[in-house]
């Protein structure tokens, strides 16, 4: 029996049963459990209560740390792959450089968020501006009055009507609105790129039957969209497909996580 487990939401559950379906095509036993919230998720794992998580960027570098490394990144969604944070401002804004942020405003995501939060925080404390004395205003999603549902769409719409300077967005934010049509192309304009970073991932214990290892991971590569259940999975997840794992790629989020006491 492989224990699979994640947080608790609608899109989880309905993944995970399309999973348990596949997995147990392939003759894999998979069983899994919800949990509130990711930190009791990080922490049956590290007590060995299931053998898989589904972490998001942040639950997996505190899994790193917690279990001494004795775990491994089996599987990852396509998108996940070089993720990128960008620094936006208005089209016609004076500002080419993060050093022209000096005295101007900038509009992050939510605290929770590491793409348009803490990431985007570190990224700027890096590149030589802090937040706290250089900026003349700055405010995370949950600091504003908003109708927008997502963080990063509210970035974009305060930097493109200009009540906002600047703002930390994705590059998956940007194409996801590239493709619905909602992105003001015309109105902002990307004047700084991070290094690419992985993001979410499937994490299993390292001391995991190898033969049985490779299995999961076969399982998560032959997820296709040709198959109904398939489908279904891989649209529940916003992805294209499963890709091996990447042990690398999780430096910045963890030395920006450190910084802020996370982990």
């Amino acid at each position: 029996m492989v224990r699979l487990g994640g947080t608790a939401s609608i899109s989880h559950m309905e993944v995970f049963q399309g999973l348990e379906t596949l997995f147990r095509r392939r003759g894999i036993d998979l069983e899994w459990v919800l949990y509130s919230d990711y930190d009791i998720m990080v922490d049956a794992f590290v007590k060995g209560e299931i053998d898989l998580a589904w972490n998001g960027p942040l639950s997996y570098v505190k899994i790193k740390r917690q279990a001494a490394d004795a775990c491994r990144v089996i599987a990852m969604r396509d998108v996940d792959v070089n993720f990128t944070t960008h620094f936006i401002t208005r089209a016609d804004s004076g500002i080419i450089t993060v050093e022209d942020l000096k005295d101007r405003s900038f509009a992050f995501g939510r605290r929770s968020s590491v793409q348009a939060g803490l990431l985007a925080y570190s990224f700027l404390k890096d590149s030589g501006i802090d937040p706290r004395k250089d900026l003349s205003a700055n405010s995370f999603y949950e600091d504003r009055q908003s109708t927008t549902k997502f963080d990063e769409r509210d970035v974009v719409e305060r930097v493109s009507s200009g009540e906002f300077d600047a703002g930390a967005v994705s590059q998956r934010c940007m194409e996801t609105m590239a493709e619905d049509g909602t992105l003001p192309r015309d109105d902002v304009r990307i004047f700084w790129s991070s290094p690419g970073y992985s993001h979410c991932c499937f994490t299993s214990q390292r001391d995991l039957d190898p033969t049985l290892a490779a299995e999961i991971e076969s399982a998560f590569l032959s997820v296709t969209a040709e198959d109904p259940v398939g489908k279904a999975v891989l649209d529940g997840e916003a992805c294209d497909r499963f890709v091996p794992g990447m042990e690398v790629g999780w430096e910045w989020i963890e030395k920006a996580a450190e910084a802020e006491g996370l982990i």
